[in-house]
């Protein structure tokens, strides 16, 4: 006889800043959750922490997902560490989904995928990330200002954010790596009004900066010539993490992303999304917010009371079926009113 696998209310796929909070809130909500991460991530990649309130920048992306995770452990969810190769909807079970992660198996009523996206980027030269080579302005534009900054790209993006740049410097390259530029025939006569240096040639090599060698000091290129940089921006597009969704025949839109409404419902009857993987900033606080939002939809979705009229069978509650929170939750919640 095959052992049916272990049953969750909750599976949330990802354990970035999205994921986490989901499984933070429907934890907390009283639903047996299970997140299963495979590790690495963007935010993983962050050597410190920006735009957090109450998160101070000493503080690397690795020790922000480590406290979290150890947060929502503490609480009573389960954490496996697994890449989720398949969601399968289930048939005629009390479960609407299968997870196949590895050798194990996970039923769970409501899946959260929050699986994000991958930076596309150039052939190297490049520096490492987060110490010449970043990828969100919003987080690390202010680190630039005064300095000088390269914008690696060719296509309508990369232009503008060489544009946006020039709210905090006066030195902003914007670099076509040997290629031709996309953009249009508007974009071009804009950028061309600002003062940004084009550089056509292709980059053949990176150096450090010698007073600070974990940092980027520039590149040298094709035609002989070195420019010094403290860091910049690649703009190639980003490769969503979707083939669940998809998988589960969910809306994608045209650009990748999940197609979710304002609580992380995609087009699938219990299935949600959250984070980077859906259309919007891709920003730490915007991701927890989404997770939270989420955790209450789901909550809301899942939650024993109140009953309806149509459910109560004599007309009340019976006394002995009220707390619904799990046993196992139950008993970590009163351990922590015990602290």
């Amino acid at each position: 006889m095959t052992e049916r696998p272990p049953e969750y209310e909750v599976a949330v796929v990802g354990g970035g800043p999205a994921g986490l909070t989901t499984a933070l809130y429907t934890t907390r909500l009283g639903h047996d959750t299970v997140l299963i991460d495979r590790g690495g991530g963007r935010a993983a990649m962050m050597k410190d922490t920006h735009n957090v309130i109450g998160i101070t920048e000493d503080v690397s992306g690795n020790d922000l997902l480590g406290r979290a995770r150890d947060q929502v452990e503490g609480y009573g969810a389960d954490s496996r560490q697994a890449f989720v190769e398949g969601v399968t909807a289930v048939d005629g079970d009390d479960a609407r989904f299968r997870l196949e992660a590895g050798d194990e198996s996970y039923l769970a009523d409501r899946v959260v995928l929050a699986t994000g996206f991958s930076d596309a980027r150039p052939d190297p030269p490049l520096p490492r990330t987060g110490r010449g080579l970043h990828y969100c302005l919003h987080c690390d534009a202010y680190m630039f200002v005064d300095e000088s900054v390269f914008v690696m790209g060719r296509g309508e993006s990369a232009a503008h954010v060489a544009m946006i740049m020039l709210n905090f410097t006066d030195r902003v390259d914007l670099l076509l790596d040997g290629d031709d530029p996309t953009w249009g025939d508007e974009t071009d006569e804009l950028l061309r009004a600002h003062p940004i240096d084009i550089v056509e040639s292709e980059v053949t090599g990176a150096f450090q900066d010698e007073n600070d060698p974990e940092w980027l000091g520039g590149f040298e290129f094709a035609d002989g010539t070195v420019r010094e940089y403290r860091g910049g921006f690649p703009m190639y597009g980003s490769n969503y993490n979707n083939e669940l969704a998809a998988d589960l025949d969910a809306e994608i839109n045209d650009d990748g992303t999940v197609a979710v409404d304002d609580h992380g419902r995609t087009s699938v009857d219990g299935l949600y999304a959250v984070g980077d993987l859906t259309p919007g900033h891709n920003q730490i606080p915007v991701a927890m917010g989404q997770g939270a939002k989420a955790g209450i939809a789901i909550h809301k979705s899942l939650r024993t009371f109140p009953k309806s009229l149509d459910e109560l069978e004599d007309g009340t509650v019976d006394e002995t079926d009220v707390p619904a929170i799990s046993p196992g939750l139950r008993d970590v919640a009163r351990a922590h009113g015990d602290d």
